[in-house]
């Protein structure tokens, strides 16, 4: 899978987050580890069970497509 990433350099570090998966962030000295750690990252959040209780419902919602102004 892909996965959009944002990269900025800051102070020496390299601090990444990725847009598709919220949460999934990272900060280190080199752009490779930046990638690397955003990886793992990604990986530990899409391996995470999700849990519901006997009360809880999973459904899905609907965004409609942005319109170009």
């Amino acid at each position: 899978m892909h996965y959009r990433a944002i990269l900025k350099q800051s102070d020496g570090w390299w601090i990444g987050r990725l847009i598709d998966l919220p949460g999934v962030n990272a900060q280190e000295k080199t752009r490779e580890a930046c990638l690397q750690s955003l990886r793992i990252g990604a990986e530990d959040m899409l391996a995470t069970p999700i849990e519901f209780d006997a009360e809880s419902i999973m459904t899905i919602i609907e965004v409609p497509d942005r319109v170009a102004a």
